[in-house]
């Protein structure tokens, strides 16, 4: 007997906002947009910006990855990275057209968030170090440089894409999100991992 898809409700315009990202995470999410757009598509074999517009990327990289283990709420790792069996259980809950709200990042979200991340730090530290003397003209440093640079168009493009969908499923414009921080609160199925969510 086939499974008949769970309709995802309309938004409550009763429902209240709440602050999901902050200032910090929304800064790092639309520099590294930026970015990787200059870098990709404009500045590719423009040596002196592409190099900088590249170790800002990294330098923001690294503040987020600082900021994950110390900030509260959404921005944490703790709080949104999946282990393998919520990972799975997400996903098969999407082929099935029945999975839940996250008022953070779902678990799909995550674990591109973290491919993104390490994709961003492999081009980052082979860039890098082919500006050094010791990896100047280095083949495997280049090749890593260029694969890690195809990968994450295609990352890039299948996040884009995955935001879209959400933000069709759940009646929610996430990139708008990303802008002003704010969401609808949890409610009914919703769920909220946020650390402080958890001691309210």
């Amino acid at each position: 007997m086939a499974k008949v898809s769970t309709p995802v409700a309309p938004p409550d315009p009763d429902t209240p906002r709440v602050r999901v990202w902050d200032w910090l995470v929304r800064l790092f999410h639309w520099t590294v947009a930026g970015g990787v757009i200059a870098n990709l598509a404009f500045l590719r074999h423009a040596e002196g910006p592409h190099r900088y517009v590249g170790y800002a990327v990294l330098a923001a990289l690294l503040v987020r990855i600082v900021w994950g283990f110390v900030a509260r709420g959404h921005a944490r790792f703790a709080s949104f990275v999946p282990g393998p069996r919520g990972l799975t259980a997400y996903l098969r809950a999407m082929l099935a057209r029945r999975e839940p709200r996250y008022i953070g990042h779902n678990p799909a979200g995550a674990a591109m968030i973290l491919l993104l991340m390490a994709l961003l730090a492999t081009i980052g530290a082979t860039g890098w170090m082919m500006g050094l003397d010791r990896f100047w003209g280095v083949g495997w440093v280049e090749t890593l440089h260029e694969v890690a640079a195809n990968m994450l168009i295609g990352a890039v493009t299948l996040h884009v894409i995955g935001a879209i969908v959400e933000s069709i499923r759940h009646r929610e414009n996430l990139p708008l999100a990303m802008i002003t921080g704010y969401k609808r609160a949890a409610r009914g199925t919703d769920i909220d991992h946020a650390p402080a969510a958890r001691r309210r």
